[in-house]
């Protein structure tokens, strides 16, 4: 079923900056969160609200998140996205296995030890739509905006 995401932080050196990234699992599409400042609760909270809000309602089941701090406003994120918000087990990264593997193919353009505040908003756009223009073997060799786009079409078509 469409909707549910798996999202965490990619860091920067240091731990002083930060990129979120958030994956449907279903269609593997990914979403990255600008933080150009810090990358405390309510600024993850503000960025992940402004980012799915442009989604459909029925794309915004429930978010599976790591157990960080950067998700201490789960409340207000629930409450404006109407989807709730879960958290993995301690030590249990396979509760978020899309959202790893997307990570893992992420820190081609955001390499370890960098400073990620680099990266402005469209770059970040940019990187995203690369992403979610390459082919998966998980999907059939789809790439994420087809599977998105089909699930998307499927969607207005039953509902005519």
């Amino acid at each position: 079923m469409p909707g549910h995401w798996e999202g965490d932080l990619i860091m920067g050196a240091g731990n002083r900056s930060a990129i979120g990234t958030l994956v449907e699992r279903s269609t593997r599409f990914v979403i990255l969160l600008h933080l150009p400042g810090r990358h405390t609760a309510d600024e993850v909270a503000t960025a992940m609200i402004d980012r799915m809000s442009e989604l459909p309602d029925h794309l915004r089941r429930s978010i599976t998140w790591d157990r960080g701090v950067e998700l201490a406003d789960y409340e207000r994120i629930q409450l404006a996205l109407r989807a709730p918000v879960y958290f993995c087990d301690p030590h249990s990264p396979w509760q978020r296995g899309s959202n790893e593997n997307t990570n893992r193919l992420l820190r081609f353009w955001f390499t370890k030890g960098t400073d990620l505040h680099a990266w402005d908003a469209a770059g970040l756009r940019r990187v995203q739509d690369t992403l979610n223009r390459r082919p998966r073997p998980t999907l059939d060799y789809r790439t994420p905006a087809q599977a998105l786009t089909e699930l998307l079409t499927r969607e207005v078509a039953t509902t005519t």
